[in-house]
């Protein structure tokens, strides 16, 4: 690679913060102070010595850029460019992740593998995926390209191109983001989303079968009528309880 083409994917990197950070106001802002910027250029000084057979000296290399960043990348990972990655802290990428460009990255992702095979272990995200904050994708799968994985989410199936996924384990589930909305605003909640349906429905029964609510299994009218008759001293027409049995005399 010329210094050309390194000087193009290193301006790539930087106006990859600039674009997808609001909080950045300037070039030099970006060059001193965002440090998943200067965990990727140690990686990528990292990776071309690992190309090139070295593996100790680049493994060293990613060390001290753990140490100084708080992001850890395996001098073996592929990553592309304008890829950006915000904040950083404990962000985890593997020795066979590849990563597509312009993906983001958000603190505490874990590209991680489940096999200790010396095989491809990682996850492939395509181009232009969003990784929400502590979101950890696993195992040898693929993340299609402009996808969005929720915070918190454990992603260990494939993710088809242009989804979300939220929750643990990672479900698909529809819903788009408006133009310039974070990737952590109105996600979609598939749990809530089926109670609600569930209630919908029993609504629904209760009215057909002239039930005006139900609370606890039993039906409200008869639970106020209980209320009302004991407040009144009156004893309420329950399952009567089974009579005392006589006492022994002891001798």
């Amino acid at each position: 690679m010329g210094f050309s083409e390194t000087g193009r994917r290193l301006r790539a990197d930087v106006e990859a913060a600039m674009r997808q950070d609001p909080a950045a106001r300037s070039t030099a802002e970006v060059l001193l102070c965002y440090p998943g910027l200067h965990a990727l250029w140690a990686h990528r000084v990292s990776h071309a010595l690992w190309r090139r057979g070295f593996v100790l000296v680049p493994r060293f290399l990613s060390h001290l850029a753990r140490f100084a960043t708080g992001i850890e990348i395996h001098p073996g990972a592929r990553v592309g460019e304008g890829v950006f990655i915000d904040h950083g802290m404990g962000v985890v990428v593997g020795e066979t992740a590849e990563v597509g460009d312009g993906c983001v990255l958000y603190k505490g992702v874990v590209l991680g593998g489940v096999s200790q095979a010396r095989v491809r272990r990682h996850p492939r995200l395509g181009k232009d995926v969003v990784v929400g904050s502590n979101a950890c994708v696993l195992g040898a799968i693929d993340v299609g390209d402009g996808a969005r994985i929720g915070s918190g989410s454990v992603v260990i199936r494939d993710v088809p191109a242009g989804t979300t996924v939220v929750g643990v384990p990672g479900r698909v589930v529809a819903g788009r983001r408006a133009e310039g909305e974070a990737l952590h605003a109105n996600l979609p909640d598939p749990v809530a989303d089926a109670l609600e349906r569930l209630a919908q429905r029993l609504a629904r029964v209760e009215a057909a079968a002239g039930i005006r609510h139900v609370s606890n299994g039993v039906a409200a009218d008869a639970f106020d009528g209980a209320v009302e008759g004991r407040r009144n001293g009156e004893t309420a027409e329950t399952t009567p309880r089974p009579a005392a049995r006589p006492r022994r005399k002891r001798a």
